[in-house]
This record gives structure tokens, C-alpha cells and sequence, in this order.
């Protein structure tokens, strides 16, 4: 099968940094599907894990990455019970296996869902890794409760990134929360208004931005950007009692004690958390899948994707991850085959 990775860790610019070759189609396990794939897209862990993995060395088999993809089931393992040969699915992936970027992949049925009806391949492939992303940080995490906690007041900072996107959504239309969303240009302020962001407020001075439009603390603050940058309006911001939760990779650290006075609840968020370590609610992934199907097929959320290549090449591969890497993305960026 054709597959698509890189051996040595270059700039995005370099005629290497993607390479295409041939490689052998993988075989199911037991709790496995063989998904031939129809389309997938492109996240900032992409990125950081091809200018990070071959850093010093060059690798003797390319590295196969990707963590979003839409595909049709041709084959499964003999304990497969939740999917059969033909089906339509979406999912986001293990970390710790092979990518997507390829003809063929194995997945375990567990962390897959079933596509959206209503969707093309291209609109729904950019939706798992960030939809189980922020479901996971708001609902497994914080743990808000829709019909509790309705009205209160969420800050998520990126509003406009690919997790953000998604997050506004579940926030006003499933958790039913009053949502202010951070943005810094005007094509992506008016990006989080469509989203469904109750008010929109800049990056800087954030302490500021939000008091500005009449909010001295909000009950839940999400970070997409870097928690370091923001952690001493984090601890001004949070309510009493409040949560604060994040996916960024602080390079320092952050002084969890501040929290202390407030009773505040700091929460990690890693989508590959339950597939890494194969936790005992592995399946609650399939789960939240399905979840996000119903809600995009239903129209109470819908697909965030922005931009979209045709043709499975390195050169689609290298423009997505230049965008990407650009930091100026709005959105999410797709790839069909």
C-alpha cells in the first residue's frame, strides 16, 4: 500500500520532509478494524511529532503519522462485535501506532465511531481528535453538568483553532453555557461568532477584555494556546470554586498553589490518554464518536472544516503542515484521497 511519513526530521520547506512510499498493508488484530481511508486531516501533534521524532537520528522505516481519518471498513479482527465489513467510520487514533497518512490502517474498534450520514468524507474527517478533545476537557474532566450548570460562564482561549472551534460549539449547544471565546484577528473573531461565541475578546490583556464586556470571573476557563502565558489571568479570572483545564505543553512550570485560596480545579486534558494506556473506559470513546455523529447529523453542531486538499501526495501533506505551522489557521484543514 502507499503510505505517506519521513525518516529524518526537516522543515516543512524541505523536499524530504514528507517522502511517499510503499509499504506492506497492515493485518487486524483480534479487537481491530482494516479501514481503507477515503479522507483525513491535519492537527498541531502532527506537526510537533514530525519536527520532534527524528531529530537526531534518521530512521531506517519511514514514520507514519496522522490522528484524524474517514474510511470504510474491510476487514476486522475475530472479536469485533460493534462494526462489520462496509461500514462508514470516523476516529482520531492512537499515538503510540501508526498513522493515518496512508491507503490502509488498523484502528481498535473501541476509539472508532460511526461517520456522520449527513457529512462527506472531507467535513467529517476533521472532526474526531478535536471533538473528543474538547467533549473529553468539558464533560469527562470539569465534568459539567448541561441541566446544573446551564447559564454559567465559560473563557476558552483559541476560540478560532481547530479544538476551540468545537469546543465553542458543545459549550453553548450542548452544555448549554454562556461562552466567551479569545481571538486576535478580525476574520477569526467573526469565525467564533459563527460557532456560536457569546462575545469575542482579544488575547492581550485579557484580564481587562473580559471585565470589559461585564465579567469580573467566569466558572470555567479552557486553554488551547499555553497555559503559561495566561496563568496569572487564569487564577485572577476563575471564579471561586471554579476549573480551570488545558491541553498546552507548558515549557515551565505552573504554581498550582495560587489555586489554593479559591478552591480551584486544574485539569489535564490528552485525547490518547484512555488509548495509551488502554484504560478500562477505552470504549467511552466510541461512545463520545457516535455522540458527535448524532449531533452534527441532527444539526445541533456542525463541521468545522476550512480548507481541503485533493489528492493523496507529500505536497498536500507539506501545504497543510506550512499552514499549520503558520499559526494563523482558522479551523481545520482536510485531505481527501
Amino acid at each position: 500500500m502507499k503510505a505517506i511519513g519521513f525518516k529524518k526530521s526537516l522543515p516543512i520547506e524541505d523536499q524530504d520532509s514528507f517522502i511517499e512510499f510503499e509499504t506492506v498493508k497492515p493485518i487486524p488484530g483480534a479487537n481491530d478494524l482494516l479501514v481503507k481511508i477515503q479522507a483525513v486531516s491535519v492537527n498541531p501533534v502532527d506537526y510537533k511529532i514530525r519536527q520532534s521524532a527524528a531529530k537526531n537520528n534518521v530512521l531506517e522505516t519511514p514514520k507514519i503519522i496522522g490522528w484524524d481519518a474517514v474510511g470504510i471498513v474491510e476487514a476486522i479482527g475475530e472479536k469485533v462485535n460493534r462494526f462489520k465489513v462496509g461500514d462508514e467510520v470516523f476516529y482520531a487514533g492512537d499515538i503510540t501506532k501508526s498513522g493515518s497518512n496512508a491507503e490502509y490502517q488498523i484502528v481498535d474498534e473501541r476509539i472508532v465511531g460511526r461517520k456522520p450520514k449527513s457529512l462527506q468524507a472531507k467535513e467529517a474527517a476533521v472532526m474526531p481528535l478535536t471533538s473528543l478533545t474538547a467533549w473529553e476537557i468539558l464533560f469527562d474532566r470539569i465534568r459539567i453538568n448541561p441541566e446544573k450548570d446551564k447559564g454559567k460562564t465559560i473563557l476558552i482561549i483559541g476560540g478560532a483553532g481547530g479544538v476551540g472551534s468545537i469546543a465553542i460549539q458543545l459549550a453553548k449547544k450542548v452544555a448549554n453555557l454562556t461562552v466567551i471565546a479569545t481571538a486576535s484577528r478580525p476574520e477569526s473573531t467573526e469565525w467564533c461568532k459563527q460557532q456560536g461565541a457569546d462575545f469575542v475578546v482579544k488575547h492581550k490583556n485579557l484580564i481587562d477584555e473580559v471585565r470589559a464586556i461585564g465579567f469580573q470571573q467566569v466558572d470555567y476557563i479552557v486553554d488551547f494556546v499555553d497555559v503559561n502565558q495566561y496563568w496569572s489571568a487564569f487564577v485572577e479570572l476563575i471564579k471561586p470554586q471554579g476549573h480551570i483545564g488545558s491541553i498546552s505543553d507548558p515549557v515551565e512550570s505552573v504554581n498550582i498553589r495560587q489555586l489554593k485560596g479559591k478552591s480551584v480545579s486544574f485539569h489535564w486534558e490528552l485525547m490518547f490518554t484512555r488509548s495509551m494506556f488502554q484504560t478500562e473506559d477505552m470504549i467511552e470513546q466510541h461512545h463520545i464518536l457516535n455522540k458527535i455523529a448524532d449531533l452534527l447529523d441532527n444539526g445541533t453542531i456542525k463541521t468545522t472544516l476550512e480548507e481541503a486538499f485533493t489528492g493523496f501526495n507529500a505536497e498536500n501533506f507539506k501545504k497543510a503542515h506550512q499552514l499549520l505551522e503558520s499559526g494563523k489557521t482558522i479551523g481545520k484543514i482536510a485531505i481527501t484521497f
